[in-house]
């Protein structure tokens, strides 16, 4: 087992797992790369990469015909290998990008000041460095979409640029993050039909509404250590009041959702995982205790779950209408 990394000693961040492969495969000078860019926290990638499998599986199935072939429904494989290595490149990129404006903040609390930076286990010219190769990584495989879709993934770095400071003057840093974690919906559906209409348009709604929902689960870790240096976030601004909005917020994601796969006349049989992720939801709520970190924090990972029910929902609504056809 790793000791938690300090300024005297290297090892693991702290809300990082035992034993993960990043310490057991990568030498020692390569872990605070690797912490950098989240590699022994591997939700944060996943989370970014549902909104665009869900986009991509939408898109491959909307507007179905009779006689359409299996493979025409289905997401092109390649799209979704692309997007992969994109959500793990730009998200380290994201998150090396945030512990460089975030150094002095995560410095001063406890969860956060075992990160490379304040550890003084990387500098922040190498930190640079590192920044610039992820988001080149991530440009070789936005420049295998059409020119829309470029043109659109572009413009998402807008949002990214803004986003660590939104802590600092708002209480809703994770609406900002939802803009951005959910940025994917677009892009799924720009890369099928090199435009926007509204299936994706609701389904980036509600992947937002999403976001902010799980997001606000993580941020009731560090809530009084927040407090304390004057960061800002709904699991602040809600308080006792969490569940209730979550109830509004998950809420919106299946109606928003559900919407999408209607006006894109997606199977009807995609809705058994909108139904099924509807279920997960409810037990995060159900079960939640905002002063238990621990518990916060595997609620929030749970989510993968969700990307995972409402993905095959999709993939088992195009095989259905390959193996039923249409009349």
């Amino acid at each position: 087992m790793e000791p938690i990394q300090s300024k005297a000693a290297q090892g693991r961040v702290a809300d990082a797992p035992n034993g993960h492969w990043v310490y057991r495969v990568l030498p020692r000078s390569i872990w605070p790369y690797a912490q950098l860019a989240r590699w022994d926290r591997p939700i944060g990638w996943q989370l970014l990469l549902w909104p665009c499998w869900w986009s991509a599986a939408l898109a491959a199935s909307a507007y179905p015909r009779p006689g359409d072939p299996l493979l025409s429904l289905l997401p092109a494989p390649l799209y979704l290998v692309l997007f992969l290595i994109g959500a793990i490149a730009m998200r380290g990129a994201g998150c090396t990008y945030n512990d460089l404006v975030d150094e002095d903040i995560d410095n001063k609390v406890e969860r956060t000041r075992s990160r490379p930076l304040p550890s003084g286990k990387a500098t922040r010219r190498r930190a640079w460095v590192f920044l610039v190769l992820q988001a080149l990584v991530g440009l070789v495989v936005l420049m295998q979409f059409n020119s829309f879709a470029i043109l659109l993934g572009i413009c998402s770095l807008a949002i990214v640029a803004v986003y660590p400071f939104m802590k600092r003057i708002t209480n809703w840093p994770q609406l900002v993050l939802g803009l951005a974690f959910s940025w994917g919906a677009l892009m799924g559906w720009a890369v099928e039909f090199g435009d926007l209409d509204g299936p994706a348009i609701m389904l980036y709604i509600g992947s937002i509404l999403w976001v902010i929902g799980y997001d606000t689960i993580y941020a009731h870790q560090d809530k009084e250590d927040d407090a304390i240096v004057g960061v800002r976030s709904t699991a602040r601004l809600f308080g006792e009041n969490t569940k209730s909005w979550l109830v509004g917020l998950y809420g919106g994601t299946l109606i928003c959702f559900a919407i999408a796969f209607a006006s894109a006349q997606a199977p009807v049989p995609a809705l058994a995982g909108l139904i099924a992720a509807g279920a997960h939801m409810a037990r995060q709520i159900a079960v939640l205790d905002i002063d238990n970190p621990d518990q916060c924090l595997r609620l929030f990972r749970s989510n993968n779950q969700v990307g995972w029910l409402i993905f095959l929902g999709l993939i088992g609504g195009a095989v259905w209408v390959a193996l039923k056809p249409l009349v």
